[in-house]
């Protein structure tokens, strides 16, 4: 698996390595600006499926560019999504929602369920284990 956030200067170009293994797909995702592959222009909002084999030109475009490469093997099972819940099938969507509903994600720690701490509580995280950490201007004190 592997994942790029590239930036790119107005008309620069980089070159994307082949992938190892046969059964790998990349997908690419222009988010900001444009930019070409080989003879394919990509404005943003829009993707392209990529040859994973050879070596991928692209090239930004005239105010540069900002795109997401997703790399990885398919995982050669069904997949089942819904809201934030990613499963193998329809059951298993049905009881991770039976088991928030009945656990919260297995036993939220805090007493609400938006832990929004007021502003003039400065920087802090507080663990699960109940270790406070505050931050000064430096560094993170325990």
């Amino acid at each position: 698996m592997a994942i790029w956030h590239i930036v790119m200067e107005p008309d620069a170009t980089w070159t994307l390595p082949p992938a190892a293994g046969g059964d790998t797909v990349r997908t690419l995702y222009v988010f900001e600006d444009s930019l070409r592959v080989g003879d394919h222009h990509l404005e943003a909002s829009s993707g392209a499926a990529l040859r994973v084999a050879e070596d991928v030109v692209l090239a930004g475009g005239p105010n540069g560019a900002e795109a997401l490469v997703l790399q990885g093997r398919p995982i050669g099972e069904p997949v089942a999504q819904y809201g934030p819940f990613v499963m193998n099938d329809k059951a298993g969507i049905e009881q991770a929602f039976a088991d928030y509903r009945a656990t919260g994600f297995g036993g939220w720690p805090w007493p609400t369920d938006d832990p929004v701490h007021p502003r003039d509580a400065g920087r802090f995280a507080r663990h699960a284990d109940g270790r406070v950490e505050r931050a000064d201007e430096d560094r993170a004190t325990v």
